[in-house]
């Protein structure tokens, strides 16, 4: 579950990344008040993290369901 918490933060990091890059639009900082705003930095936060986190997802065995 951690996983897909961590790996749906890091899609929305993206998609914001995005939005800068083509639109020079930051969603996280128009929703929150601002990019040096205390709240938007926690999200900036927890979205990098997020993203750290999900570079384990690269290095681990997948699971092979067992159908027998």
């Amino acid at each position: 579950m951690f996983d897909k918490i961590c790996l749906i933060l890091a899609i929305l990091g993206c998609i914001n990344w995005g939005l800068v890059g083509l639109f020079e639009f930051d969603l996280v900082a128009w929703i929150f008040g601002g990019p040096t705003a205390i709240i938007s930095r926690i999200i900036y936060t927890v979205i990098a993290l997020a993203g750290i986190w999900c570079i384990s997802l690269l290095f681990r065995e997948r699971a092979v369901a067992d159908n027998d």
